[in-house]
């Protein structure tokens, strides 16, 4: 079973930062996409940021100028800087990633936004 390592969420007021990592077992080789999405009481699971192998980035737009997603491809690890963060990102953050036509979840990290 993969197990994907994540950490750094928390507790932060509105106008703070966090910083996510995820870290995958070195064993996984081609790692196409890790990215993570994130969970909200009652809402559904939606994809927040994605990073190919390449660096080629995406974000939801509700993020876009405020989170930066990278990973060392080295390490198999990617990492989420968020800032100016809002009452409204407040949400479980799942790590995952895609290889060949697998993909895996992290165990979840929560984040919330205090007002």
């Amino acid at each position: 079973q993969v197990q994907l390592v994540e950490s750094g969420g928390g507790l932060v007021q509105a106008g703070g930062s966090l910083r996510l990592s995820c870290a995958a077992p070195r064993n996984i080789y081609s790692i196409s996409s890790m990215g993570w999405y994130r969970q909200a009481p009652g809402k559904q699971r939606d994809v927040v940021a994605t990073i190919t192998s390449g660096g080629s980035a995406n974000y939801a737009d509700s993020v876009k100028g405020r989170f930066t997603i990278s990973r060392d491809n080295a390490k198999n690890t990617a990492f989420m800087q968020m800032n100016s963060l809002k009452p409204e990102d407040t949400a479980v953050y799942y790590c995952n990633i895609r290889s060949g036509l697998y993909q895996y979840w992290g165990q979840g990290t929560q984040v919330t936004v205090s007002s």
